[in-house]
């Protein structure tokens, strides 16, 4: 087959290597929009540096590049195939009797290889980088916070969540979450007696997760009827489990795809939804057949002779159909996470969809 003969490899690499300078582009880029904006938020603490930022966006860069993969792959195969058709390669391998099927063949299996890779061995060390880089910005954002005289009222985090202890229950409010949600960072607490009467507000820097308990730190304590208290640590009892708290707060891009089975069946098994687990999951299944569909789209917009014209027309539209296919993603999996659709649905509609269109425009292009 052409595909993995002679010409198909050679039509790989370029594909690859266009791939792979457009993926190293999008780092780049990346990489300083994300140091200036930490740089916004966090550099005017005296104890950071450049070079802490530094590490701060080398641990966030994982996680954003593996969003962008779809568009690397989008713009590398556009660039490659536009490369080989100003310089009349297609216009010889179609004249000697090969479809574009064929030599676009070993460009979605380069595709499907770089997704299947991304998903079982780039993804786990995203997720990985990712949650040490959320405990790090949480530290850090709570000691700056602190610095500053942050007022949690006019501040309110965006985790919430009601839980019941021992003395009651109480509302915890936290700006971000770490370590699977085992973790709060800028905590607020409202308690509430055994007959739902307000009893106190708690204020603390962090919250962490022990059998029965919330261990908190640096803790101010506001009563109506007492004074106000400070503290180092203070406990306060809960009835959530480990389970029940990384089904709350933890964030599924903080997971693995090999994490994500055993997780599913814990929140599960808390009673929990499952529904974004299970559409982060289905997600990273369709990663390769995401990036074969980018591949089809690149195909349909650039394999036209350059004589003829309409070339920065025709790119216009692929970009443009590239993006409208990850609006669509975005907005099956709000749909799925809200329980509209089913998280197999949610994961793979988009893909399917976008896949089934672009394979009939090139057969229309190809065959009439």
């Amino acid at each position: 087959m052409v595909a993995f003969g002679m010409l198909g490899r050679y039509f790989g690499r370029r594909f690859l290597t266009a791939v792979a300078v457009a993926f190293l582009t999008c780092v780049a880029l990346i990489a300083v929009v994300d140091f200036f904006e930490l740089t916004r938020r966090v550099g005017d603490r005296a104890d950071s540096s450049a070079a802490q930022i530094g590490y701060l966006v080398l641990l966030r860069l994982p996680s954003f590049t593996e969003q962008m993969l779809p568009f690397a792959t989008l713009i590398g195969a556009m660039s490659a195939f536009l490369a080989l058709s100003r310089r009349l390669e297609f216009v010889v391998a179609r004249a000697s009797g090969i479809s574009a099927w064929q030599f676009i063949g070993s460009a979605v299996a380069v595709a499907l290889l770089i997704g299947i890779a991304a998903t079982t061995i780039y993804n786990p060390l995203s997720a990985a980088m990712k949650e040490n880089a959320d405990r790090i910005e949480s530290e850090l954002l709570a000691a700056r916070a602190a610095a500053i005289g942050w007022n949690q009222e006019k501040a309110p985090g965006t985790i919430w969540v009601r839980q019941r202890g021992n003395d009651g229950q109480a509302i915890i409010n936290a700006q971000t979450s770490s370590n699977q949600g085992r973790t709060l960072t800028g905590v607020r607490i409202f308690s509430f007696d055994t007959s739902g009467d307000f009893l106190e507000r708690i204020e603390a820097k962090t919250a962490e997760l022990q059998p029965g308990s919330w261990r908190l730190t640096e803790v101010s304590i506001f009563s109506p009827t007492k004074s106000p208290r400070t503290m180092a640590t203070h406990l306060l009892s809960t009835s959530l489990t480990p389970e029940q708290v990384r089904g709350t707060f933890s964030n599924a891009a903080t997971l693995s795809f090999w994490e994500l089975p055993s997780a599913i069946e814990l929140v599960r098994a808390a009673g929990l939804s499952t529904a974004r687990y299970e559409i982060q999951y289905q997600l990273l299944l369709a990663r390769p057949f995401l990036l074969a569909t980018m591949v089809i789209i690149a195909a349909v917009v650039s394999l036209r002779v350059f004589r003829l014209g309409g070339v920065g027309r025709m790119v216009t539209i692929g970009v443009l159909s590239g993006f409208l296919l990850y609006v669509a993603s975005q907005l099956s999996e709000q749909l799925g996470d809200g329980g509209f659709l089913h998280p197999v649905v949610a994961g793979w509609l988009p893909v399917v969809c976008a896949g089934m269109i672009g394979c009939s425009i090139l057969l229309h292009q190809e065959d009439g």
